[in-house]
């Protein structure tokens, strides 16, 4: 520190020459090298191929999604899943290290001020001992962007922590689509077990009666393997389904973060998913997704931040200015350091201009461009992608509905096939070859109906997923954490 015995006149002296000097520094730093963000042209069709809009009253990003999962089951799943599911909890927690980067960030606009306090104590060349004591407060190394490379910093850190916040979202939506899946997939499970059982049972039965008539002579020994053939069938089938069924529910398991309540394993006793329904969504225009898919807005908030990053490497080819100052008292003895006359202040301003780095500067601009050129490409692969999912769900909803609807029928028609053949067979005017196909034809589109309608059920909640899946665009409050 400076040692003056007229204090108040320095001091005053002080704040009328560097306040005004600080205060434009701080004018000035509002100057940016940032380019003007654009958002890229998306690079998808106006409509979607092969699919008349529908209309509705209201986005399917915007539809909630305890509104489209109304099943209660299903809904309490959703909701231990988003509780329990360290996938998610680790897509939140991320946010949170975001958030705490954007604040080191922000923190680095503002000098810090700490309490500093030295002592000295050296020898003279006359032999005495020469003491020296400074306290106050002192700022050090603190940077006056002139040219906004700080407040560059700042913006890509605040991008990064809004693309974050949109990773959740996608995380979030993920995990529900996929829990509304896993368990569908076990309800179908548990309905393909029973018609199996079921199905062995009657094939057991028809063996038995085979092997009676054939042990009196009134059956061929072809009608007996053919029999026994279709009982081992069922077997093989009950036997597979059974493994399927215990991988989907450890899956679920999964997801949940913890065993199934005893609601859901009660529901599992009486499965049809014949009673589940999900409610329409509308498709609207490819040109929607680039706000309601939070993977496009992470995407688009990454571009940001990369355009942000080339402000920073312009600014560093420009002069750095920084401040160090301090204002307190010193003394050359340790109790004369809150004496009269001992106040003072340092003022050491700094600035460093890039002469010769070895192409250092050019390099890390060179690098913010290319990587600003790679997050245009990302971000157009996100778009490209959500166009092809939503494509692919709004082709499968049509398809698949058509085909349930034919599997049903078909279903109706091997029932009376069966029916109208084990009486020809009562009556003498069929084989037992006849019925034993009639009963493996029917058992095969029982199988096909549980399989469409489960495709047609979770094609549902894909297209639920790739519109938005309830989440609306984020409403970050950017004056909460700026």
């Amino acid at each position: 520190m400076t040692k003056n015995s007229t204090q108040p006149s320095v001091t005053m002296l002080f704040f009328k020459r560097t306040l005004p000097a600080l205060a434009a520094a701080a004018t000035l730093a509002g100057c940016s090298m940032m380019p003007t963000y654009e958002r890229p042209t998306a690079p998808i069709a106006i409509d979607w191929p092969g699919v008349t809009p529908r209309s509705a009253s209201s986005p399917a990003a915007e539809v909630a999604w305890q509104d489209f999962f109304a099943d209660p089951t299903l809904k309490s799943l959703i909701d231990i899943a988003l509780l329990n599911n360290r996938d998610l909890r680790v897509a939140v927690l991320n946010i949170e290290q975001a958030r705490a980067q954007l604040g080191i960030k922000r923190a680095d606009q503002f000098p810090s001020v700490n309490a500093a306090a030295t002592g000295s104590r050296t020898p003279t060349s006359s032999g005495g001992i020469s003491s020296a004591y400074t306290a106050g407060l002192l700022v050090t190394a603190y940077e006056i962007d002139f040219f906004g490379r700080v407040a560059s910093l700042k913006e890509q850190a605040l991008a990064q922590y809004l693309a974050t916040t949109e990773g959740s979202n996608t995380a979030q939506i993920s995990l529900m689509a996929t829990v509304a899946q896993t368990w569908l997939g076990l309800l179908a499970d548990e309905e393909l077990l029973a018609l199996t059982r079921q199905t062995l049972d009657t094939r057991e039965s028809s063996f038995k009666l085979v092997q009676l008539r054939f042990d009196n002579g009134a059956s061929s020994e072809l009608d007996l393997r053919l029999s026994q053939s279709l009982v081992e069938a069922a077997r093989v089938t009950l036997a597979q389904q059974q493994r399927q069924r215990a991988l989907d529910e450890n899956a679920l398991a999964l997801l949940l973060g913890q065993a199934l309540p005893p609601e859901a394993l009660a529901r599992l006793t009486t499965p049809s998913l014949s009673t589940l329904h999900l409610p329409e969504l509308p498709s609207g225009l490819p040109s929607d997704l680039l706000t309601r898919r939070p993977d496009i807005r992470q995407a688009e908030q990454q571009l940001i931040a990369a355009n942000a990053n080339i402000g920073a490497a312009r600014a560093a080819f420009f002069p750095r200015i920084s401040l160090t100052a301090g204002v307190g008292s010193a003394s050359s003895a340790l109790n004369g350091l809150l004496k009269s006359g001992s106040w003072g202040f340092t003022l050491a301003p700094q600035l460093l201009l890039p002469i010769f780095d070895a192409g250092r500067n050019q390099a890390g601009l060179d690098s913010s461009t290319a990587g600003r050129s790679i997050a245009v490409a990302q971000y157009e692969k996100a778009i490209q992608s959500a166009f092809r999912e939503v494509a692919d769900a709004l082709a499968g909803r049509d398809t698949l509905a058509r085909q349930l609807q034919a599997t049903e029928r078909q279903l109706q028609s091997e029932s009376t096939r069966l029916r109208l053949t084990n009486l020809r067979l009562e009556n003498g005017a069929a084989s037992q070859l006849e019925s034993l196909d009639a009963q493996r034809s029917l058992f095969g589109v029982q199988q096909a109906l549980v399989q469409t309608r489960l495709a047609y059920l979770q094609n549902q909640v894909v297209l639920f997923k790739t519109l938005g899946g309830g989440t609306a665009p984020a409403q970050t409050t950017i004056s909460k954490v700026e």
